[in-house]
């Protein structure tokens, strides 16, 4: 081991010592497991349940046992279970002198104010719509959030004959509770006391969350809503957030059973296809978030992560999605059951979106460490340091090539003028060893939580599986997980002492999205594809494991796989591609410097700047543009108001003439 360096200017209320770790070379070798789908899955779950001789071999095989070649490099490292760093309270300024001074209402006003006045973008409008112009409609009189409301429902609804295909990404939606509050939104418009930014603005939550009048399945057959509650509510901290700011919370989105797996699979409620490709999954665990802002259904909605499982669907889906740091969201009332790893957090179709309700959702539960967020700024002071960008290249190249071009396309644009980013090459022990770590760790917590009892077998084969490949885990080796966690934390701790404000970048995702293989056999059940699993969260389990925040942005298209859904004759460019997304990870705490990083990617995603041939028309982000895809959720309400004010001025008409029947009636 070096040695420690005390930093003077503390930034934490417990820091991780800066400590550079062991040099080694990057080294993978891990053995591969095969995929399995349809009845083969039940089999190799009954067979993994009930023979521990052969739950030994997968655990074995997949790799878990590698820790302990690496025990003399991490042997003196005291282990940490759960990666949560509080920042210290910052000096007070005129931001916060003003968020002190006012209400509540009056700071979601003040949020949405330091957001878009100080940076009203450059570039053409999105081509989704946002929270912003949900707001300029209501406040317009243009629209209602009514209106917004009664075209939604129709949508996501799977109570009503003839279903969409938009309520495979919606487990429940409660209609008098989503009109009920429309209408006191409709109601606060129309009397001009508005509650700010997010008023009537359509949203949506993973089924993770407890909210009251809903059950929570956590996208299995079994019941586990919460049973602690708060005063006479169980409904989660972050969604009552959203309430109070007047948000419409349409319905709980789908997920993957438990958040298990990356591909957002459930054969139990019925899997939710990607927007961009019906071939491909959306990637999960949080599907149902993911999917509903791809296809336009809403702005922003709540996800969580554990693994990548918010900016995994973000990517996959092409928007964007923010991994908070570990603790910085409540899970209040009810309980983190993977308080070593997961957390709260939103996906959205643009940054000040994502930054809207990341401000909202952040306010500290009463029990938290962590401080109140001053008002975001999405443009940063100005400052005449090096702006670092960490390009752990040797990492980076496990992606497929065409990832890789189009990553280094977009740090090449970062790197000139006006953006002036510095990439530096860093190198980061025990990648292999640490995604192990972060795989064992999550695996055990969840067998922990779920005994082999009555209950699990209720849930999915993959995830049967899954379960007992966790109850094999030895303590000392959930001890070597939980020691190269410090080791990689503090190396990291290093790397931001040497590179102040560094932004790590790495593609989201190693493989170019998640395609369905055998469509019968993984709709009806299931998937479980190891392999697949850590490719896909190759770069995503960093921030999980060390507590960061990360942020996973849109960076452009793949085309699909050969025998997928390939181009038509008359298609335009981009139809049937698969969305690949960049991730930004950030030094503990320091969302703001990522959102505003993510301002200054957006803005390139805009104007087309030098991505593989943007000049030329290639785009980094666009809607999906299969028929029926994405929904214009806007014009459907606009058509919808219409519609009602023609039917209302009919029916006014026919009772004038009948009046006037009464009072000069045929001779």
């Amino acid at each position: 081991m070096g040695s420690i360096s005390h930093d003077r200017n503390m930034k934490f209320l417990n820091p991780i010592e800066p400590l550079k770790g062991p040099d080694v070379p990057y080294e993978r070798h891990l053995r591969s497991n095969p995929g399995l789908r349809g009845p083969w899955l039940w089999g190799a779950a009954l067979l993994m349940e009930n023979s521990r001789l052969v739950r030994e071999f997968v655990w074995q095989n997949t790799g878990f046992n590698s820790l302990r070649k690496i025990i003399r490099h991490i042997e003196d490292y005291e282990p940490l279970f759960e990666p949560q760093i509080v920042p210290l309270p910052q000096p007070e300024t005129d931001r916060d002198t003003h968020a002190k001074e006012d209400s509540t209402h009056q700071q979601q006003h003040r949020v949405q104010e330091t957001i878009t006045k100080q940076d009203s973008p450059s570039y053409p409008q999105a081509k989704y719509y946002s929270v912003d112009d949900y707001r300029e409609l209501y406040l317009s009189g243009e629209l209602t959030p009514l209106d917004v409301a009664e075209t939604l429902l129709p949508l996501i609804r799977r109570d009503i004959p003839n279903p969409t295909p938009h309520s495979l990404a919606f487990f429940d939606s409660k209609i008098e509770k989503v009109l009920a509050a429309a209408k006191e939104s409709t109601q606060r418009y129309k009397e001009k006391r508005s509650l700010g930014p997010l008023d009537g603005v359509p949203t949506a939550v993973k089924d993770e969350y407890d909210i009251d009048g809903y059950s929570t399945s956590l996208g299995s057959k079994n019941d586990y809503t919460g049973t602690i509650h708060e005063g006479d509510v169980n409904t989660a901290w972050c969604v009552r957030k959203l309430e109070a700011a007047g948000a419409i919370i349409i319905g709980k989105t789908s997920m993957h059973e438990f958040g298990l797996d990356t591909t957002g699979n459930n054969p139990v409620y019925g899997t939710p296809r990607n927007p961009h490709n019906k071939n491909y999954y959306t990637g999960g665990s949080s599907s149902g978030t993911g999917y509903a802002v791809s296809a336009g259904l809403i702005p922003v909605g709540l996800g969580s992560d554990g693994g990548g499982s918010i900016r995994i669907p973000a990517s996959l889906c092409g928007v964007f999605g923010l991994k908070p740091t570990h603790g910085r969201l409540s899970f209040k009332p009810g309980q983190n059951h993977c308080i070593t790893c997961a957390c709260l957090g939103p996906i959205a179709a643009d940054i000040k979106s994502l930054a809207t309700v990341f401000q909202i959702i952040s306010q500290p539960h009463p029990s938290s460490s962590f401080p109140a967020l001053s008002p975001l700024r999405l443009t940063p002071a100005s400052s005449t340091g090096p702006k670092y960008l960490g390009i752990p290249k040797e990492w980076i190249s496990r992606s497929t090539p065409r990832i890789q071009a189009l990553f280094n396309s977009l740090v090449a644009t970062l790197s000139q003028a006006p953006h002036n980013y510095a990439p530096v090459e860093i190198q980061i022990p025990f990648l292999p060893e640490g995604q192990l770590a972060h795989a064992l760790t999550v695996l055990t917590d969840a067998a922990t939580l779920l005994p082999p009892d009555r209950s699990i077998k209720n849930l999915t084969a993959a995830n049967r599986i899954l379960l007992a490949i966790g109850r094999v885990t030895p303590a000392t080796d959930y001890m070597l997980a939980q020691k190269l966690r410090r080791c990689i934390m503090q190396h990291l701790a290093w790397l931001w002492r040497t590179y102040p404000g560094m932004i790590i970048l790495t593609p989201t995702t190693a493989c170019e999205g998640l395609p369905i293989e055998k469509e019968s056999q993984e709709m009806k059940w299931g998937v479980n594809d190891g392999d697949r699993t850590m490719k896909s969260m190759e770069y995503a389990w960093l921030a999980n494991f060390c507590g960061l925040p990360g942020l996973s942005l849109p960076m452009g298209f793949v085309p699909p796989r050969s025998g997928g859904n390939k181009q038509k004759k008359g298609q335009t460019e981009g139809e049937g591609e698969i969305p690949v997304g960049v991730m930004a990870t950030g030094e503990w705490c320091s969302e703001e410097g990522l959102l505003q990083f993510g301002k200054v990617v957006e803005g390139i995603i805009h104007a087309g700047e030098g991505i593989l041939g943007g000049r030329n028309g290639q785009r980094m982000m666009h809607r999906p543009e299969d028929e029926g895809a994405w929904v214009d959720v806007i014009e459907e309400a606009r058509k919808r108001r219409h519609t009602h004010h023609l039917d209302g001025e009919e029916a006014w008409a026919d009772v004038n003439q009948a009046k006037r029947s009464d009072r000069h009636p045929a001779s």
